[in-house]
């Protein structure tokens, strides 16, 4: 059986540190207040304008596809990962295909929260073992802070949330005792509406 392994990993953050003594100028919390809760010190705010989700999946997917020992020529797919995606559409995924002068090659978005990444690397694990594919670029990108509540209001949210992301390049194992032995992916939408984003969106009731 062929299995998936993790040939290389990327990550980028933005230059903008925002620290929590830096958020108490926008709400009413403390240093101690957050770490308490969440156990943060800092997060990365993305440029407003000029910094995307996509050029940010971009710069980690270099630096994957660069640990793998591989090429952006030799990727023959791409799933991106997000909930910021920087349009409604097309999708990201194919956003980084452009950037990074892919040949034709398939390309997706997953939109699932904070499991997206998770989903996208089960889909790619799966392209792997049937044979389909063999080298597949996954992306998890986010630039929440353009949409966060920064007010005392919203701060239970804002205060863990920053921007970034980070990519694994998925190739077949050599060996028997390496990759991805298997996947159980499971969900619970009974209290969808507790967390969610309704614009944009098509419900009648928003």
């Amino acid at each position: 059986m062929i299995r998936a392994k993790i040939a290389g990993v990327g990550m980028y953050v933005p230059k903008q540190v925002v620290t929590n003594h830096d958020l108490t100028t926008f709400m009413d919390t403390s240093d101690a207040w957050i770490q308490e809760r969440t156990g943060i010190r800092e997060r990365r705010f993305a440029e407003r304008t000029g910094e995307t989700t996509t050029t940010m999946g971009v710069e980690a997917a270099k630096l994957a596809i660069e640990r793998a020992h591989t090429t952006a020529e030799e990727i023959d797919f791409v799933i991106f990962a997000t909930l910021s995606p920087d349009y409604y559409f097309p999708g990201c995924g194919v956003l980084v295909q452009r950037a990074m002068k892919m040949k034709e090659i398939g390309a997706l978005d997953v939109r699932n929260q904070c499991s997206g990444f998770i989903y996208a690397l089960s889909v790619a694990d799966q392209f792997i073992r049937s044979g389909m594919y063999k080298n597949i670029l996954i992306i998890g990108s986010e630039k929440h802070s353009f949409g966060l509540d920064m007010s005392t209001r919203g701060r239970n949210v804002s205060v863990i949330f920053g921007d970034g992301a980070g990519a694994v390049v998925l190739q077949p194992a050599d060996r028997d005792n390496q990759g991805i032995l298997s996947t159980h992916l499971h969900s619970d939408g009974e209290n969808a509406e507790m967390l969610a984003m309704y614009n944009p969106g098509t419900h009648a009731n928003h």
